[in-house]
């Protein structure tokens, strides 16, 4: 049979009769074939009639104690048993799943602002429990997260908590309050608030920030001087100037010990930016998938407990 032949019936071979080929090159017999099987001896002959046809090839012959291989029997053995090596070890990893052996990389998406607060304390998080893992945190596109966290790009989405669509499942990660950083210790009440410079941080190159949305839905317009798009060049910025940075109150204690600016409570009452965390319907039951997600609301649970709640 040449090898154009043989490509070809390979390709069109049931898989399960790989099984029934493996226990007849193990036991030379047929009798002692069915019965490792669970099955009659007629049945271990349908499946073995089946594979000679598609292969052309007798694949084993009669001798006196049972049956001997045929050249193609012995050329195809190898790959067999590796391959049937391979499905059983996917079957023993989806019934005893074990991150530092299954999973190798994993991909989020946040958006810069947050990135420098949650990512150390989920690479810490996940390298707990896989020592090796690779992580890979890149920006939100917002158009393409859908189809990324349904083909595997994304394992999941750390974004504010917006409308999602019904094959997104999502759940609240953190909630935050916003409070306003400046150079000057002197209190920011209604009216300074108001009549401030401020610099506003977002990764757009145009439309409003989260909490100029906000401000807007109750009739207020303040006064943007700088847009910048990483919270701790804003902070810098406020550390040489009189500007106004309205920020989430974890990001302002982290990134504070560096700048030392004063802190204080905004002075409009604003709701609290949430963040939430998206996966797609498909890999809802992926074992990984539900891995990654409970190790990170772990994670996280210590920050929305003992900061956001207090406040």
């Amino acid at each position: 049979m040449n090898k154009s032949n043989d490509s070809q019936g390979l390709a069109r071979l049931d898989l399960n009769l790989f099984r029934v080929f493996a226990v007849i090159y193990q036991e030379l017999n047929l009798t002692r074939a069915a019965e490792r099987l669970c099955i009659s001896q007629s049945a271990v002959s349908h499946s073995l009639a089946r594979m000679r046809e598609q292969l052309d090839d007798p694949l084993f012959v009669r001798e006196s104690q049972g049956v001997l291989p045929t050249p193609l029997a012995k050329r195809i053995w190898p790959d067999v048993e590796e391959g049937l090596r391979y499905f059983q070890r996917a079957s023993k990893r989806s019934e005893n799943f074990d991150p530092s052996r299954d999973i190798e990389q994993i991909t989020f998406a946040m958006n810069d602002e947050v990135e420098p607060t949650l990512l150390p304390i989920l690479v810490s998080a996940l390298r707990q429990e896989a020592a090796y893992i690779r992580i890979a945190c890149v920006r939100v596109d917002r158009s393409s997260l859908k189809s990324d966290l349904a083909t595997g790009r994304l394992d999941c989405v750390i974004d504010v908590a917006q409308a999602a669509d019904e094959q997104l499942m999502h759940t609240s990660l953190t909630k935050d309050d916003f409070v306003v950083m400046s150079r000057s210790q002197a209190v920011i009440d209604y009216a300074t608030y108001l009549a401030g410079e401020h610099v506003t941080v977002s990764s757009r190159r145009a439309g409003r920030s989260l909490e100029d949305w906000e401000l807007a839905r109750l009739g207020i317009h303040r006064q943007i001087t700088v847009r910048a798009q990483h919270y701790q060049s804003a902070c810098r910025l406020v550390a040489d100037s009189d500007l106004l940075l309205t920020i989430p109150r974890s990001l302002a204690q982290s990134l504070n010990a560096v700048f030392n600016n004063c802190v204080q409570e905004l002075p409009v009452p604003i709701r609290p930016v949430e963040l939430h965390l998206f996966w797609h319907e498909e890999r809802d039951k992926n074992p990984g998938s539900v891995w990654l997600r409970d190790t990170v609301l772990n994670a996280l649970g210590a920050v929305r407990v003992s900061e956001h709640l207090r406040h």
